[in-house]
């Protein structure tokens, strides 16, 4: 046995936030680092193991004595830096550019703190992770990854040790932890001995983690002294007190075969995909206002010369605490949720106002030109293609000789709907904005003895139907009757559609053990369908349901000029150990269903299991009868989980779980509990049909557009050297977006982000139009490229990598 080698990692495996509050978490990380360092006093061989830097930079302005002295542990060897994180998040539900950014900022520090960088990723308490992390993971400066869930009884994969590849090419080296990552701080006999079984052909060297954790704490001086006793033993491999770094180092010299895994590592907990609806959507809006800031930040600093922001980095870091696995998660103690709703609460605060900043300071130089009673609105376009969309904003009393016109003149439908104020005679306006890419158009209110009248869409109670669509709602259940497609003549839906479904579930936060909730107990049912929206911009039915104290609020929004249909949808929800979920039948054959992951997508099987995923989801197939290809598309800005079953697509809505109830602890029936998801909740999803498939139809960039929404602001004449519409970015191929575009961290070039949305290899043409910068590059299938455009106009755009080095 002595062949073969056992790396003991020492280890403190530590939950900022759990069963506590970070503030305990705070505290503790001092106590677990202070133990670690005595260790190392103690035992000239000992090695400690060490992730997330947001601990480190907590220990650094708390205790700036002992941060001297891992500084000087780093830099001796002995204190090893894996996860060049901010912290181990959920590895699923964050953005692609969330993932980023906890490279970003996490490696930055280390190399600032300690002169290093971590090579080694190192998620080992996450629940699931994404398939495109190896790429996320390379282009950041690590070659490995460490990770634990899924277990063997979860995912079937070929080895502790293997290749892990993204659909770009990019491959990670990856370890799975066996057992656990942590252990109980005495004799590590057991512990050891079953370990040293996963010893496995062609690989003699093995993990194993050790360490009393999750609440912190650490190597004990029984485990160490027990493990000096047990590499004694003949029986045993040889035993090393070692680091994950340490241990890709020996395989690399013995450069084994190792098999290839080439898809995501899931499942474990499926429920916590759908669980605590509060922080998910705090998550998702703080994502994309950050982005949209820190694009026009860029270009208001190029055009106008308002300065970036200096604190987009604090906004992100509290971004990315919140997505700490067991608070992305939604499986933390109920306080946790009140500090994770005032961080992002910053972080959102940050992003307004720094956008505001820029968009005001770019509208204030727009040349207006007077009229009397005119009213400008300016509407700015995140995206780097042309968007059209329903744009709403508040407004005062319009008068019956008002219209909107264009920068040129044109007249364009407007609608009054029901304004977000009930006094003082405000309304709302909506019209349908034309965007030029990254830039803004100017609208105006003007008056007019005659203004023009235009055509409305047809809609009752319970129809609505414009040239695209005919949408029927079920008068007795308040269903989607039908969708019929006037160009194709084709029936979308198999059966009802949009049904609020209720599904008993009484399993713990996490749904431990949990394949799929299918489990149903009955449906809400209508109290009011009524049309409550009419115009020339688009008309909108509402569907009020109930279930037991629960009620449900649809508003189905169909548009003259767009070609999906919106829904807005309010949940009051007072059930407890329910799941709710909304349902949508497909009417096709030979059907695939791909989810959007973080900076890709995934085809998954049609089984009914619970699946995390991001904005959007898609099953296309096959007409039945005439053998045409047909899709369904379905994006939100707030969900992450959902489930296909053969035909029918799921967006998991909620779970009501007690908070942080974990298996196999039974609730006391006579327990008084808090309950998670009680209440009101609001968000938007889209039905976008098509022909084909979703990569034809855009629903990467049609899910953006509902994400991050445009921009309007209310302005007055004045002159001013800009136009009144205006693009800053374009792309000349459809399957590369910007999905970020920001300050660079060590000076003020710009950083700019782009992907391949489709799988296809692409040359593409990225102008910046005012810069007279044009960035010519070659994408590979699912690639991200990230390149630097110095300040001075003399140097030329450099490719770099996702740390900006």
């Amino acid at each position: 046995m002595k062949n073969k080698t056992l790396h003991m990692i020492g280890n403190a495996h530590l939950d900022p936030v759990w069963l506590w509050q970070w503030q305990e978490g705070f505290q503790e990380t001092k106590a677990t680092f202070r133990s670690a360092l005595d260790r190392l006093k103690e035992y000239d061989d000992f090695i400690f193991t060490s992730s997330s830097a947001v601990m480190y930079e907590w220990v650094e302005k708390n205790d700036p004595k002992m941060f001297e002295e891992i500084k000087e542990r780093v830099k001796e060897g002995r204190w090893q830096i894996c996860g060049g994180w901010w912290l181990q998040p959920d590895c699923n539900i964050p953005s692609g550019e969330s993932f980023v950014r906890q490279g970003l900022y996490g490696q930055h520090y280390f190399k600032e703190k300690f002169g290093v960088t971590a090579t080694v990723g190192y998620n080992v308490d996450s629940f699931g992770h994404s398939s495109m992390l190896p790429q996320i993971l390379k282009k950041s400066g690590m070659d490995h990854y460490v990770f634990m869930r899924p277990g063997p009884h979860e995912k079937g994969l070929p080895g502790r040790l293997f290749w892990w590849e993204s659909d770009d090419g990019s491959r990670v080296m990856t370890f799975q932890i066996p057992f656990e990552y942590t252990t109980w701080g005495k004799d590590l006999e057991q512990h050891v001995r079953r370990c040293a079984r996963e010893l496995k052909e062609p690989v003699n060297e093995l993990m194993s983690f050790y360490g009393v954790g999750n609440h912190g704490g650490g190597p004990t001086i029984e485990n160490i002294e027990s493990l000096k006793r047990l590499n004694e033993q003949e029986d045993l491999p040889q035993i090393v007190l070692s680091s994950p770094n340490q241990f890709f180092d020996e395989l690399k010299k013995q450069n084994p075969s190792l098999p290839v895994v080439h898809h995501d590592l899931q499942n474990h907990a499926k429920g916590c995909y759908a669980v605590h609806s509060g922080v998910k959507k705090w998550n998702r809006e703080a994502e994309n206002l950050l982005a949209a800031a820190e694009k026009f930040s860029v270009i208001a600093e190029s055009i106008t010369g308002q300065p970036y922001p200096t604190d987009y980095d604090q906004a992100w870091k509290n971004v990315l605490f919140n997505q700490f696995h067991d608070i992305l998660a939604g499986t933390s103690l109920e306080e946790a949720y009140d500090d994770a709703r005032d961080m992002h609460g910053e972080a959102m605060s940050i992003g307004r106002r720094g956008l505001n900043y820029a968009v005001q300071s770019l509208a204030w130089n727009i040349n207006i030109e007077q009229i009397d009673g005119m009213i400008p609105i300016v509407v700015f376009n995140p995206h780097s293609w042309d968007v059209k969309t329903n744009v709403e904003v508040e407004f005062n009393r319009l008068k019956e000789d008002q219209m909107l016109i264009d920068e040129k003149g044109q007249q364009v439908p407007l609608q009054v709907v029901q304004s977000s104020a009930t006094t003082n005679g405000r309304n709302r306006l909506s019209f349908i904005a034309d965007l030029p890419s990254m830039g803004y158009r100017v609208y105006k209110v003007v008056s007019q003895n005659t203004p023009k009248e235009f055509s409305m869409i047809q809609a009752s109670d319970y129809v609505l139907e414009n040239d695209h669509y005919r949408l029927e709602i079920n008068q007795e259940t308040g269903f989607i009757k039908s969708l019929f497609d006037k160009e194709r003549q084709f029936e979308v839906f198999d059966g009802e559609a949009a049904r609020p479904v209720v599904i008993n579930d009484t399993s713990d936060t996490w749904s431990h053990d949990v394949i799929r909730f299918d489990d149903v107990e009955g449906e809400f049912r209508p109290i009011r369908i009524q049309r409550v929206e009419h115009g020339s911009v688009k008309s909108v039915i509402r569907v009020v349901s109930e279930y037991g104290q629960s009620r449900l609020i649809q508003d189905f929004n169909m548009y003259k000029e767009l070609h999906h249909i919106d829904v807005k949808v309010t949940v009051d929800w007072r059930e407890k150990f329910k799941v709710l979920k909304l349902k949508y039948p497909m009417n096709l054959v030979h059907r695939r269903a791909t989810y959007e992951i973080p900076y890709g997508h995934i085809v998954r099987e049609a089984n009914g299991e619970e699946q995390p995923g991001q904005s959007w989801i898609d099953v296309s197939g096959t007409i039945k009868e005439t053998g045409g290809r047909y899709g369904l598309s379905i994006a939100n800005d707030a969900k992450y989980s959902y489930d296909v079953h053969l035909n029918e697509i799921s967006i998991t809505v909620l779970r009501s779980p007690i908070y942080a109830h974990h298996d196999p602890l039974v609730p006391d029936p006579d327990g008084d509990y808090s309950f998670i998801d009680q209440g009101i909740q609001r968000f938007s999803y889209t039905l976008l049909p098509h022909e084909d498939s979703w990569e034809e139809a855009g629903t990467v960039k049609h899910a953006a557009e509902l994400n991050q929404r445009p921009i309007t602001l209310l302005e007055t004449f004045h002159e001013g050297e800009l136009p009144q519409k205006d693009s800053y970015v374009s792309i000349d191929r459809e399957n590369i977006i910007i999905s970020a575009m920001k300050q660079a961290e060590d000076n003020d070039d710009i950083i700019i982000r782009c992907y391949e949305t489709n799988k296809e290899a692409t040359d593409a043409t990225i102008t910046l139009t005012k810069l007279n910068r044009v960035i010519q590059a070659q994408f590979g299938a699912c690639e991200i490229k990230t390149f630097r455009v110095p300040k001075d106009a003399g140097l030329p755009v450099v490719e770099t990598d996702l740390l900006e080095w």
